[in-house]
């Protein structure tokens, strides 16, 4: 009410100004505007209209919707997220943006209504639960008695002797250092469990004891989890014990999961005097929880730096686009990528054209936190060296990021900058991912706005709003392909080629000569955008304009080769990490190397211990059975792109161990070993084969790359 009234305060005042005004003044007015609008809006004056106070607000209101009256939860194409999208589309209005858009997106929707769980302890009495959710169906019509059973880990044999069917299974799991929720909540399922409970021992939700988790399932819709703190489960397992592992519990649990439903993104815009030429800033709406870090901050930072280019009259040179996106926590069911699939739909589907457009993307994630004493941008390799020169530009805030910024290369899988990035567009965002944020407070309810500090939201709206800034001032996009080529030369194992027969010699000469090229079109890069800024900063708006058109073709080119070396060099691991293709085989065939030297000397444990579940999906061979392992084995690599998303294609394969672990976790050291390192050889082999497959391709595709550079 207090903002309403102080609006209607100034309207009045500026109405009774208008009125005593005379012709002159009038006159006078209109000439100052005219003036105004042709001024050049400086980072400073950017800088003086940045609210941190505003960002906050907008922040916090978005708790209001929510799906679970006493956990929050804004999920993909639930109601919370759609009036949340609602929301944030009118903010964007208010605010002056122009071209308000909604972009309707295909999800598989997730509504988390209750997980009320309630038992007797073992003092007689009645103690209430409140359950967290994953994105599986549940619906107990009301309150349901159900058995409870405590199982440990969760694993094959933690289940083999017991009878789950039809019982909530209590398990203990840490997602971090152990397994991903997805493979104790399928065994117990294949074993007719009604449902999982998951308590987090480490790894998540560190900050109490009290603290629930929510992540992606990574898994299908009927294979049920929740999550229940350790404080709950600490009563729970004594009144199981007491009860020798078997206790009546009562459940009333609503969580929905629906196929192919509607959600939204929403864009609104600073048009540019290249209108068609676009800067993209992103932040995504859904959370789990309050989710005040997680993304509401984002949001609230997005639009605060979208407030104070229009309170400062900034005009931007190129159109600055700021997007809402939905469903990134997850949204697509039974795949392993199932997140950020919103940023996904919007550059794959709704606006591919942006991917040929887009100077620069720039994504906000838990913004507001001073995750460490170095504040980290994450970047694509070919933006680093523009960053590093951009970063003595900061203006520094006492008593946050001690340690300066750092730019750390490259982007890694968590967050939508991702999508963007392989889809074409060069990306970056704040990082978060190795911070203590992420065991303590990172998906729990405890990630509210007791984590704000107003500091670091100031500090990180000054620098992301001048660095789009910084952007905009370019007449192409700052990219320098030496970085990629650099870390993809370190990457080689040249010990690892030479035993398996495949010539790295010619990868490293290629890669050498590319370099070489890459280095003198960064220069003309550099060259090209110095004089624009120059230019500029002369008032020379002819020769600015005249340097723009000049380089139009150097700028889709540089973008086409971005597209190049993403679809060419950007591959992942069976745990979601970034790596180049070579790196799939050579980190196998050392892995393997490694298992059967130790089996050659009788160290069965070793082998199993420090090599064997390095190789693709085999971490899962040693505690699941071989239905579980298949299952979330086969739905990377026979599933349909459609349900893979960003992940497509980005896997390299995989090397079927699970036999081998099973015989020799059968077995001691100084066993005979025979049968085993005669299959680890055929595994090395056909390695072996993919490096030298791969070997070819690189070298093809680092030549392919070197003419379109040398073209430019």
């Amino acid at each position: 009410m207090k903002r309403f009234f102080g609006v209607l305060a100034l309207g009045m005042l500026v109405t009774s100004s208008l009125v005593a005004c005379t012709a002159a003044d009038k006159k006078d007015e209109t000439e100052h505007d005219k003036k105004k609008s042709t001024e050049v809006v400086t980072e400073q004056q950017f800088m003086s209209k940045v609210d941190e106070n505003y960002a906050y607000d907008f922040a916090k209101g978005l708790e209001q919707f929510k799906t679970n009256e006493k956990l929050g939860y804004r999920t993909a194409g639930s109601e919370a997220e759609l009036q949340t999208g609602e929301h944030i589309e009118k903010e964007m209005k208010s605010l002056g943006l122009q071209e308000v858009t909604k972009d309707e997106i295909t999800v598989d929707s997730w509504t988390f209504e209750k997980a009320d769980l309630s038992f007797k302890t073992t003092s007689g009495k009645e103690q209430l639960a409140v359950l967290g959710g994953y994105q599986t169906n549940f619906n107990t019509n009301g309150k349901k008695s159900y058995e409870v059973v405590y199982a440990n880990r969760g694993t094959a044999d933690d289940l083999e002797k017991l009878d789950v069917k039809g019982k909530l299974v209590l398990i203990d799991i840490n997602q971090r250092e152990e397994w991903w929720i997805n493979y104790p909540t399928y065994q117990a399922h294949l074993k007719g469990a009604a449902a999982v409970i998951a308590v987090q021992n480490g790894g998540y939700g560190e900050v109490d004891e009290s603290a629930l988790n929510a992540q992606d399932i990574c898994g299908p819709e009927d294979a049920p989890a929740f999550s229940m703190s350790q404080k709950d489960a600490k009563e729970l397992k004594k009144a199981l014990k007491k009860n020798n592992n078997k206790l009546t519990v009562d459940f009333d649990a609503k969580s929905t999961v629906k196929m192919n439903q509607k959600t939204y993104n929403y864009y609104g815009k600073i048009e540019g005097k290249h209108k068609d030429e676009y800067i993209l800033l992103s932040g995504h709406y859904d959370s789990y929880f309050d989710g005040f870090q997680d993304d509401n901050s984002a949001i609230g930072l997005m639009l605060g730096i979208a407030k104070a280019m229009k309170d400062s009259g900034y005009q931007p040179d190129k159109t600055i686009i700021f997007n809402a996106l939905a469903a990134e926590e997850w949204g697509v069911s039974n795949s392993r990528y199932d997140w950020s699939t919103g940023a996904y739909n919007q550059i794959f589907k709704v606006h591919p054209e942006w991917a040929k457009q887009t100077f620069a993307n720039i994504n906000f994630e838990l913004p507001a936190f001073e995750h460490m004493d170095t504040n980290e941008i994450r970047s694509v390799y070919e933006f680093k060296d523009f960053l590093t020169d951009f970063i003595p530009t900061v203006p520094a805030i006492d008593g946050i990021y001690k340690d300066g910024i750092r730019i750390v290369t490259p982007l890694q899988t968590w967050s939508d900058d991702f999508s963007f990035s392989i889809a074409g567009i060069p990306a970056i965002r704040n990082d978060f991912q190795d911070s203590q944020f992420m065991h303590t407070h990172y998906h729990s309810q405890y990630d509210n706005n007791d984590t704000y500090n107003k500091k670091v939201m100031k500090y990180h709206m000054n620098m992301y709003g001048t660095l789009a800034m910084a952007y905009d001032k370019q007449a192409v996009t700052p990219l320098h392909f030496t970085t990629r080529l650099d870390e993809m030369e370190k990457s080689v194992k040249e010990k690892i080629y030479t035993m398996s027969d495949v010539d790295a010699k010619t990868l490293l000469n290629e890669l050498a000569e590319t370099k070489k090229v890459a280095k003198e079109l960064n220069a003309k890069v550099d060259e090209v955008n110095a004089s624009y800024e120059k230019a500029h900063a002369a008032g020379d708006t002819k020769e600015a304009d005249r340097i723009y058109k000049e380089n139009e073709q150097l700028n889709d080119a540089l973008l086409a080769a971005f597209k190049s070396a993403q679809d060419d060099f950007v591959r992942l691991t069976w745990e979601d990490e970034v790596i180049f293709p070579h790196e799939h085989a050579q980190n196998n065939i050392e892995a393997l190397q490694q298992a059967k030297q130790a089996l050659e000397k009788g160290k069965v444990s070793k082998a199993l211990d420090e090599s064997l579940y390095k190789v693709d999906n085999n971490w899962y061979a040693y505690d699941y059975d071989r239905e579980v392992y298949d299952y979330f084995t086969n739905y990377v690599t026979d599933q349909p792109a459609d349900r893979l998303k960003w992940g497509a294609g980005r896997v390299m394969g995989h090397e079927d161990l699970y036999d081998v672990i099973a015989s020799l976790q059968a077995k001691k050291d100084g066993a005979n070993f025979t049968k085993e390192i005669k299959a680890i050889d055929a595994a090395i082999q056909t390695q072996q084969q993919l490096l030298k497959k791969t070997n070819e391709q690189e070298v093809k595709a680092v030549q392919a790359l070197r003419k379109q550079l040398e073209a430019m």
